[in-house]
């Protein structure tokens, strides 16, 4: 009887230290729909009323967000973002070839960013967010998320909701620092929202999670000095513009 326990207890041991594998994912990839209120966003353009009547209300992508324990990367699928508003086409056409790479063991990142039609690589540290996590919680694409509220740029809030059962502390366009991963943002000012629609389980890290390669590196001042001037090139308040540029280019948002 004794020993009828013991392997009782080994199985049911080994039960659930399989069930708790399958529930956290260590490598996988994620993808998201990231949609804006175009409404919203040209309220203050000056653009005619009966204009903005026959605009779609929402401009909607899809990225994929590839991780492992230590690495992401997060893109367009550019087969759907050839789909969008036709009226928001030049906007589509600058984000189709942005990305994220972020090493989070070395607390490094590039970015990809299209600027004038040229592709440039820039190198950072990984900016943070002072999270407040809430007691909220919503599922997410089959997972149960707690909310956290962050501020950006000293007065852009920012709503998130995360997944502790996704072992990466990343998230979308480059946020994270949450105790999971995060499957949906939102961040008012910007009207724009990013929610996960499918989240796959690999089976082994991917070979597919590497740096961008392909684009101009920005690596002197000199460097950063020129992309700077190209985006400023025609703002009427060029020296007023630099810095807000230099944020454009290293923050948050592709």
């Amino acid at each position: 009887m004794k020993q009828k326990v013991i392997v009782l207890f080994c199985v049911c041991n080994c039960f659930l230290s399989l069930k708790a594998q399958e529930a956290f994912i260590p490598y996988g990839k994620i993808t998201f729909e990231k949609k804006i209120n175009l409404i919203r966003s040209l309220e203050n353009s000056g653009l005619p009323e009966e204009a903005k009547e026959k605009m779609q209300k929402y401009s909607s992508s899809n990225w994929e967000f590839l991780f492992n324990l230590e690495k992401s990367v997060y893109k367009p699928i550019k087969k759907e973002a050839e789909n969008n508003q036709a009226g928001f086409f030049s906007f589509s056409l600058n984000q189709q070839n942005n990305e994220i790479y972020t090493d989070y063991s070395k607390n490094r990142r590039v970015l990809r960013r299209t600027v004038m039609d040229d592709t440039y690589l820039l190198t950072d540290t990984i900016p943070r967010v002072n999270w407040k996590i809430m007691h909220d919680v919503r599922n997410i694409a089959g997972y149960e998320c707690r909310k956290a509220i962050g501020v950006i740029y000293d007065t852009v809030y920012v709503v998130a909701f995360y997944s502790d059962e996704i072992l990466l502390r990343g998230g979308p366009e480059g946020f994270g620092g949450l105790p999971g991963t995060i499957l949906g943002l939102a961040i008012p000012r910007y009207n724009t929202t990013w929610f996960a629609t499918k989240v796959e389980g690999f089976a082994n890290q991917q070979a597919e999670i590497v740096p961008p390669t392909k684009g101009k590196k920005i690596e002197t001042d000199k460097d950063l000095k020129k992309l700077i001037e190209l985006f400023t090139r025609y703002d009427q308040h060029k020296k007023e513009k630099e810095e807000q540029a230099k944020k454009t280019l290293y923050g948050f948002t592709l």
